[in-house]
């Protein structure tokens, strides 16, 4: 067994009466791979930014290479060796990869910025590290696997012997997610210790070397990798069995509910988002979206339910063209939506759960009697309702705010799943919830399908769509790429495509030899 780097003992922080972090302790041995996982809410997070001095413990005590050491701030911590690549990258667009990488230990020649010494300097950090990436490149025209090297290489730069990692693959394609973990591996054997934040059990058993499980606030086991599996990790994290592999009867679709003709969709700059886009979503199949955030998934969406205007092509419900109609209107022919942020598209967090759940149906003769509101009626949906979807506390008076995340999200479900539609659109349904949730909506998504629905699924998680869905469309600048039955491909195929070098391959090998 290697000697700890880091060891943390007893750690509790609270916020007002929520305990995030209650006796925790955490050793994680030097120049290993060190996963922390855990259900939303289950402390991981905060843990890892008390040790990066973000935050400060309210009781414990944090070892550094058997130093017993106070973490004031991030800069306490950076000069004890660590460094932290938070799930949101913390990079000024404007700024060239150098300046980012250097900002706050610029490199200068008397009182002026020494803008080419900072990119030779981040050009060879760049080749011993193997993390390629232009250091001239300004960030705003990077990929998202990019700023990730990026925001790596600024810890490194910075002195990090010790990188904290939160979700990093969270948004990576298969392929950037192989290149990333390739970088940590070479950087593990240079002797750098690496804390992995992630819900993604696969890459725990692939990338790995020991594994905590924290369940809420405290951690309940620690493994060595090569001695446990997905299922007994997915059991410390829950706390139950979980159901890992979904089961659903092959789909039995019906005539088109949705079809789109060429549709162009402008973005808030006025700039193509869609482009030329034909598809449709038959009753009783689920057609999922594929694509690197950005491509035009959510201008999509947001034409379909009337929040954006349809610049030019069609798009029909049933037959009923959706050019101009208002959102409510669209509702009314038969549209259930879940968005992709439930805080700011899905729920008023400062109302109770009875009046989240009848949000957009509030106008319905059911909920009145005469021009007033009929509140026991709503109280008795409400109730029904947070039963039926699990939703805890099952309480119509508590505010939606003091629900956690995957809770939050049961309760959008519970209101959308219950309309009386014929298309549903569930974008990212699944985002930020943890396993017990996720295996819980899934069903619920299947149930909509075998009930006759029609359903859009937008995810950037490709496991969830190669096991909900029947078919896959991926979006790549706004247009579609590929298109594929589900079970006709894999994550590494639909990732090509994603970033669009399958299109460019193709076009490539379908180009004339120059030498013929």
């Amino acid at each position: 067994m290697k000697p700890p780097i880091i060891e943390l003992e007893g750690i509790v922080k609270a916020f007002g009466d929520c305990i995030a972090n209650d006796g925790v302790s955490l050793t994680v041995e030097a120049g290993s791979i060190h996963a922390l996982v855990g259900e939303n809410g289950a402390g991981k997070t905060t843990l890892m930014k008390i040790l990066y001095g973000l935050y400060q413990p309210d009781a414990g005590e944090i070892r550094i290479a058997g130093e017993s050491v106070r973490l004031r701030s991030p800069a306490d911590a950076l000069a004890r060796g660590l460094g932290m690549v938070h799930q949101h990258f913390v990079l000024v667009p404007p700024l060239t990869v150098a300046e980012n990488i250097t900002l706050g230990r610029e490199a200068t020649t008397g009182p002026f910025l020494d803008i080419a010494r900072a990119s030779a300097a981040v050009r060879a950090l760049s080749d011993r590290y193997g993390l390629a990436v232009d250091p001239d490149a300004r960030v705003e025209t990077l990929s998202v696997g990019q700023e990730q090297r990026v925001e790596i290489l600024k810890a490194l730069y910075h002195g990090a012997r010790i990188l904290i990692l939160d979700e990093p693959t969270a948004v990576l394609t298969p392929q950037e997610t192989e290149e990333l973990f390739a970088v940590l591996r070479e950087l593990k054997a240079a002797g750098t210790t690496i804390v992995l934040i992630t819900h993604k059990l696969r890459e725990v058993l692939d990338l790995s070397d020991r594994v905590t499980v924290m369940r809420d606030g405290t951690t309940v086991g620690t493994r060595e990798t090569a001695a446990t599996s997905i299922p007994e990790l997915a059991e410390l994290m829950v706390g139950r069995p979980v159901l890992l592999t979904l089961e659903k009867k092959a789909a039995t679709p019906g005539a088109a509910v949705l079809e789109i003709e060429s549709l162009e969709v402008r973005d808030d700059r006025r700039l193509p988002a869609v482009r030329g886009l034909s598809l449709s979503v038959r009753a009783g199949e689920i057609v999922g979206i594929a694509g690197v955030e950005g491509n035009g998934q959510a201008e999509l969406v947001e034409a379909i339910l009337g929040l954006r205007p349809i610049a030019a092509g069609a798009a029909r419900l049933a037959g009923t063209s959706l050019d101009g109609l208002a959102p409510r209107a669209i509702a009314a022919l038969g549209v259930a939506h879940v968005p992709a942020d439930r805080l700011k598209r899905g729920l008023v967090l400062d109302f109770p759960l009875e009046d989240d759940l009848v949000f957009g149906r509030h106008h319905e003769p059911v909920f009145h009697r005469g021009p007033l509101v009929d509140r026991a009626a709503i109280r008795d949906f409400a109730t029904r309702r947070l039963a039926e979807f699990d939703v805890r506390p099952p309480d119509p008076t508590v505010r939606a705010g003091k629900l956690s995340g995957g809770n939050q999200q049961k309760l959008v479900v519970a209101r959308e799943f219950t309309r009386d539609a014929r298309l549903l659109i569930a974008a990212h349904p699944t985002r930020g919830v943890d396993l017990g949730a996720i295996e819980f909506i899934h069903r619920e998504i299947v149930r909509q399908r075998d009930a006759g629905r029609a359903v859009l699924l937008v995810s950037s998680e490709l496991s969830e769509l190669l096991a909900l869905a029947d078919r896959i469309i991926v979006l790549y600048e706004g247009r579609i790429v590929h298109e594929t039955p589900a079970d006709a491909t894999d994550e590494r195929t639909l990732g090509e495509y994603m970033t669009g070098r399958a299109a460019a391959t193709a076009a490539t090998s379908a180009a004339p030899d120059p030498r013929a």
